[in-house]
């Protein structure tokens, strides 16, 4: 296959975060030997606040109040639809059982986290739908215990929006946390929560490089780098709506990469025609943001035909995979490596960032290669379970004692013999290794 780049980046993604570990691995020890005291110091050092950290029912109902009555409207339809999907994710996880053998029954059952940690960016934006991505798929799995967590602003506190977000998507407790004190209070059961068995959610380096540390002692949903999307488009693409998807997506931060697959070149001259102007156009903050990544980190790549660019998009294994071309169950059927899919220009990421109902907590980095997104079965854990009757417990006592020797280990094998000289006192089994 060839392949032509119109434009080539000048710069690669990184994930790597060793210029902040040692700042992080600092502030996790210091805060978990520590406890709420040193906790209490980072929040003021760093998100400058000294606020009730533990939100009361009588503030989240106030934070609730000052929120427009058009955005709970909203919010409560983000609610809904991210909630029905999940659950129909969580249809698919099903209580299994077989009898292996006469006699033995193995199973498989689907046991939901206690404690959730959801991580809820504020900063520069107020990450409404992290709330709604996160708090309501742990709801939804059945966590016993939702902490949601988000950063205060200055004298202020946590948006209202987020804090009504987490509300009515079933939050238990929120706290008002920003950064790797957050991530730290959470992990470690601070402020009279339970410790979350699972970290999940967006977030900066640091708060990304707190959950890389803590994974291990906690779950993750998975190691975060920079958010990037790819197009494939071919002469039926509308250049003017790719170009502002690409634009769309940039806007992410400076180091947000933006691939345009096609197989027509009028198509990808006519979207880098656009896309400048376009850029140009935002408010300033995000023009920068999109400037910056469309100039370091973009890509204009053409093919020779669709099955080329389907090769390229699993290359990459974006995270966000949008389609705008003919025939789009065969492109649904031919993609393989992406987090999430959006067929045909009448979706867009933005609406799965959003409202949609699929997660927007996605794998980046080439990780959609091997996982999937943010869904309720991230909240469960698989386990199985088996049962014997003694005869059925016969001929697996008998393998497993003659594998255990083979292996060279002994101690495996006599749990095997002492059930066949128990069970069977009267007959005899060549339980050696041959």
């Amino acid at each position: 296959m060839t392949y032509t780049y119109l434009k080539k980046s000048s710069k690669q993604p990184t994930t790597d975060t060793s210029d902040v570990r040692d700042t992080v691995q600092t502030i996790l020890d210091e805060i978990e030997k520590g406890g709420d005291a040193a906790a209490l110091e980072y929040a003021k050092k760093f998100d400058k606040y000294e606020g009730n950290l533990l939100l009361t029912e009588e503030e989240i109902e106030a934070a609730c109040a000052l929120v427009p009555e058009q955005l709970k409207k909203d919010i409560q339809f983000a609610h809904a639809n991210v909630k029905k999907f999940a659950e129909l994710q969580l249809e698919t996880c099903q209580d299994v059982e077989v009898e292996v053998v006469p006699g033995l029954i193995a199973g498989q059952k689907s046991i939901p986290c206690q404690t959730a940690g959801c991580y809820i960016p504020g900063g520069r934006y107020s990450h409404i739908a992290s709330a709604i991505m996160t708090v309501t798929t742990a709801k939804v799995a059945g966590c016993k215990n939702i902490i949601a967590c988000s950063p205060p602003r200055p004298e202020i506190g946590i948006a209202p929006a987020i804090i009504y977000a987490s509300y009515i998507c079933g939050a238990d407790k929120i706290l008002a946390l920003g950064g790797v004190q957050g991530v730290a209070s959470m992990a470690f059961g601070l402020f009279g929560l339970p410790e979350a068995d699972i970290l999940v959610g967006p977030g900066n380096q640091f708060v990304a490089e707190a959950k890389r540390i803590l994974y291990g002692r906690v779950g993750i949903d998975m190691f975060a780098g920079p958010t990037d999307s790819l197009i494939l488009a071919d002469k039926t693409a509308d250049p003017a709506i790719v170009a502002s998807d690409l634009v769309g997506q940039a806007e992410h931060g400076y180091n947000s990469p933006v691939w345009l697959v096609t197989d027509d070149k009028a198509l990808a001259e006519k979207v880098m025609e656009l896309v400048p102007p376009l850029i140009a156009d935002l408010p300033e903050v995000n023009s920068q943001n999109a400037e910056a990544a469309w100039r370091d980190y973009a890509e204009v790549i053409l093919c020779e035909d669709r099955e080329a660019m389907a090769a390229k998009s699993d290359e990459y294994a974006p995270e966000h995979l949008t389609v705008q071309a003919d025939d789009l169950d065969w492109w649904l059927g031919r993609l393989e490596c992406y987090g999430s899919l959006f067929l045909g220009e009448e979706t867009t990421v933005a609406f799965g960032d959003k409202a949609s109902g699929t997660n927007h907590v996605l794998p980046t980095s080439r990780a959609a290669k091997y996982s999937g997104g943010l869904s309720v079965h991230k909240y469960m854990k698989i386990v199985t379970w088996q049962r014997a009757t003694r005869d059925g417990a016969k001929p697996i006592a008998e393998a497993t004692a003659r594998i255990s020797r083979l292996e060279g280990m002994e101690g495996h094998a006599r749990t095997a013999d002492i059930r066949l000289e128990k069970y069977f006192p009267d007959e005899t089994f060549n339980l050696q290794a041959e």
